[in-house]
This record gives C-alpha cells, sequence and structure tokens, in this order.
C-alpha cells in the first residue's frame, strides 16, 4: 500500500489571531515530518498538506483538540488520498488576506453561503434540466475533466469569476445555479458571493469533486476525466487513484501522453500551450533552471521543485 497519506483541508471561520497561529502549526507539522501548504487568513484555513498517516493524525488531531485554536477546527473536514513518493518537497504556512483569493471583501461564507449538497445526492441535482452547472475552477484544471454538461466559464484566476457571473448569468433567469470545485472551497465561496448578487436558489458540491470521486461508484459517476491537483500527483481519477497526467514547468498545464511527445515538449522548458509564449528571457532561465536539476540528479540529490517521476 502507498505510504504517505495527503489531507487536503480548508474551513470558513473567523480567526482575528490568524498571524499568531502560524508558528505553533509550522512547528507541529515539522515535528511530524509533514509536508505541503496551508494558508491562515482572517476568514479561515485551507491547504493539503502530506506524511505518513500516523503523523498526520497527530498533526489534524492538535489543530482540532488543542487549546490554542478554542475549538475553532474541532468539526475541520478533509479528504484523504495516498501516494508512493512524497507529493511535496517542503512544508509552509502562509499569511494570506483571503484563504481562496476572489477580491470581493464582502463576501464571507460564514454570514451567507449557498445549500450544500452531498456527493450522493448530487447527480440528481445536475440532471435537472431547470439547473445551470458551473465549473468554478480555472481553464487548465477544465482542460484535463469536468462533470458533463458543465459550463466552463474559462477563468484564468478564481478573481475573474464575478466578472463572468455579471457578464453571463442572469438572477431572474438563472433560477437554479449549482456549483462545483476540486475540494469545495472555490465553490463554496462562489456560492456566498452569488447569494450576495440575489441569485435565489444556490448549491455546490459539498466536499468538492474529491470527495466525489471519492464517494461516488465510478459506474454512477456523471464525472468525465480526471481531476487537477495540485500536487505532483497533478491529477487523479474514481477511487481517488492517480491519474495520467504529467505538467508542464513553465506554463503549469496538465499534459496527456500525446502532448508529451510533442517536439515542442521539453522538459522543465516548454510544452505546446506555451512553446510560441515564452521569452527569450524566460527560456534562458528555464533552461538554467534544468541544467541545475539535472546536475543535482548526477549528485544524488534532488532540487527544490523538481517534479518527481510518477
Amino acid at each position: 500500500m502507498p505510504q504517505y497519506l495527503t489531507a487536503a483541508l480548508y474551513k470558513f471561520v473567523s480567526l482575528p489571531d490568524y498571524q499568531a497561529l502560524q508558528a505553533p502549526i509550522l512547528a507541529k507539522c515539522q515535528q511530524h515530518h509533514i509536508k505541503g501548504t496551508l494558508l491562515l487568513a482572517e476568514e479561515g484555513i485551507n491547504g493539503t498538506i502530506a506524511g505518513l498517516a500516523e503523523d498526520i493524525q497527530q498533526v489534524l488531531h492538535y489543530l482540532k483538540h488543542d487549546a490554542l485554536f478554542q475549538q475553532r477546527f474541532a468539526d475541520l473536514e478533509h479528504k484523504e488520498s495516498y501516494a508512493d513518493e512524497h507529493p511535496f518537497y517542503r512544508m509552509k504556512v502562509k499569511l494570506k488576506k483571503e484563504i481562496v483569493t476572489m477580491g470581493v471583501p464582502s463576501v464571507s461564507p460564514t454570514k451567507q453561503v449557498g445549500t450544500y449538497v452531498k456527493p450522493q445526492d448530487w447527480n440528481a441535482l445536475i440532471s435537472d434540466p431547470d439547473v445551470i452547472l458551473l465549473d468554478t475552477r480555472n481553464d487548465y484544471e477544465v482542460h484535463i475533466g469536468t462533470f458533463k454538461n458543465a459550463v466552463d466559464p474559462k477563468t484564468t484566476t478564481f478573481r475573474e469569476f464575478p466578472e463572468f457571473v455579471a457578464k453571463n448569468l442572469d438572477k431572474t433567469k438563472n433560477k437554479k445555479v449549482a456549483m462545483f470545485c476540486t475540494g469545495g472551497i472555490r465553490c463554496e465561496k462562489a456560492s456566498s458571493f452569488m447569494m450576495a448578487q440575489g441569485f435565489e436558489e444556490v448549491y455546490h458540491l459539498q466536499g468538492g469533486i474529491l470527495k466525489y470521486l471519492e464517494t461516488v461508484p465510478e459506474e454512477e459517476s456523471l464525472w468525465q476525466g480526471e481531476c487537477f491537483v495540485f500536487d505532483q500527483r497533478v491529477g487523479v481519477k474514481h477511487g481517488l487513484a492517480v491519474g495520467n497526467y504529467d505538467q508542464c514547468y513553465a506554463c503549469r498545464m496538465p499534459l496527456s501522453n500525446e502532448e508529451l511527445q510533442s517536439p515542442q515538449y521539453v522538459a522543465g522548458i516548454s510544452c505546446p500551450h506555451c512553446y510560441d509564449k515564452i521569452s527569450a528571457e524566460k527560456r534562458a532561465a528555464l533552461m538554467e533552471r534544468q541544467k541545475q536539476v539535472q546536475l543535482a540528479k548526477k549528485r544524488g540529490e534532488t532540487h527544490i521543485g523538481e517534479k518527481q517521476k510518477k
């Protein structure tokens, strides 16, 4: 069985003292040899961490029960998956203005949010012809998989979502709106935004695509393709098995086996999606970085940021 447990977690909760939580959380993760990234903001916590199962459980227990957190993470939920190799290189706990950046300060899921829909009830909802189904993720994520009949907003960042809504949706016509994202955090915040805009029936997938792929049998699934994840696995399939995609270091686009065979793909430097968009200066920098990666390999070391092979 793969030895590394990955835990994806988030919770919208008031953390006025979030800056003071950074150091103790980082220390606890390092104590248990955990790697990954956690984001802290006044609106809550978000991130993905990985390590040996017993160490992950120790950190989760600490977050849920230590007096420092005043029970604010007591009901913290997470999604689990396993990998043969460690999906991260180091541990970071970052302070942010938002745990998921929309850029609309007035939006707060702790004050107003749409209806949570459990994975087992999701198929029935999105099969309703009166429901408009929105993928709240970015274009490079949608590229490798999405739900059947979902609308792709073609955003490059979550900041563009409010503009998409303003230009393409009408609260008087789009009576029922259902949204989804990777782990549930973006669609939860998007649902809060939609409610504030006057949309009355707003639904979002509880636990996100990851919980859906974990719990809904593949033969009953309406998911098509793979789900992009922000670590070295790149994509996951039903049952959260590691997928078949690699990733371009230069532009971060997920790459299929066919794209990896393209003459425009050069490991660490370019791919068919960015080959004609890279400046001479950036190409030179990427080539130098790739050179350092290769030199580190010859020395038997791992270069920080180097992509592990599946």
